[in-house]
């Protein structure tokens, strides 16, 4: 059995609790705003409130990680483990995927061979997921190479959904275009919310929009029909959430989907981070589910 460590990026989102229960190892990303650094809050979202409320226009810039970045976390790794296995952002978004690639290179000859990495494909708690998804491989005993190959079959099963309370930061940070972004402010005007979700690891329409103001309760109805569409043959549901400093909202859909999904866990609950946080928004509020492995803990 091998010994597996597992690295992944500030932009997946998990409790410190499991990082540390796992021993995850997190690379850090640069989100450069200078602008809120001096303004009040407990949080990116909450600075960008306040920056709304001032009237002040700017917005932020996301940096990937360097190769350097990776071989750090990739040396610590190896410290603890024989193994290591590394899961990135979606490389159709950001250069993680290639930074941690070319990182392996950065490593001594007899440390490279021990390096795999995984494009998650996803983001958030997308890219939790499948997180979550490597650490029932490793319990389960699987080698580093099985455990890559079952990760490459799992990951486009992974189910990811996404609604903003405003398009601006997206269409800001280049995501999407000023004619999306203004049919999508349209739409929510009428009281129906455009749903993004992660096809082949770009963020696209999801085809489906759900009448409703309220992100919670649209956002679960999106849920429960892709899960009830999409689960034939599928025991048990794993789902992670996130938002945009809505815990209030977050919860509410936690609840949602324990009472009204069967054999459905949020097995993650969090904040979004800063490098996605920054082109979504406040109050931007994103489910993800997966099955769970048969021998797998929730």
């Amino acid at each position: 059995m091998d010994n597996i460590g597992i690295v992944t990026e500030e932009t997946v989102d998990l409790s410190q609790d499991v990082i540390k229960k796992h021993q995850i190892s997190i690379v850090p990303v640069i989100l450069n705003w200078p602008e809120l650094e001096e303004l009040p809050g407990n949080n990116t979202f909450q600075k960008m409130r306040e920056l709304e409320k001032r009237g002040i226009r700017s917005f932020g810039k996301t940096a990937q990680p360097t190769p350097k970045d990776f071989q750090i976390k990739y040396k610590d790794a190896l410290k603890c483990f024989e193994k290591v296995l590394c899961i990135t952002l979606t490389s159709k978004l950001s250069g993680s995927y290639n930074s941690a690639t070319l990182a392996v290179k950065l490593l001594d000859p007899e440390d490279q061979e021990k390096v795999h990495i995984v494009d998650s494909l996803n983001a958030s708690c997308g890219q939790a997921l499948v997180v979550l998804d490597a650490v029932d491989l490793i319990k389960e005993g699987k080698q580093v190479a099985e455990i890559v190959k079952e990760l490459e079959s799992f990951i486009p099963q992974v189910r990811f959904f996404v609604m903003f309370e405003d398009p601006k930061w997206l269409e800001a940070s280049g995501r999407i275009s000023h004619i999306i972004a203004n049919l999508m402010r349209g739409m929510i005007r009428i009281g129906v919310r455009p749903v993004l979700t992660f096809r082949n690891g770009l963020l696209t329409p999801a085809g489906l929009k759900t009448r409703s103001q309220d992100l919670p309760n649209a956002l679960f109805k999106q849920l429960q029909n892709d899960i009830n569409r999409s689960r034939k043959g599928i025991n048990r549901i794993r789902v992670a959430i996130t938002h945009g400093d809505d815990l209030k909202g977050a919860n509410r859909l936690k609840d949602m989907i324990e009472k009204g999904i069967e054999n459905a866990e949020v097995a993650s609950l969090h904040i979004i981070n800063n490098v996605v946080g920054a082109p979504t928004g406040p109050n931007t509020l994103a489910g993800a589910w997966s099955r769970v492995r048969s021998k797998a803990d929730v």
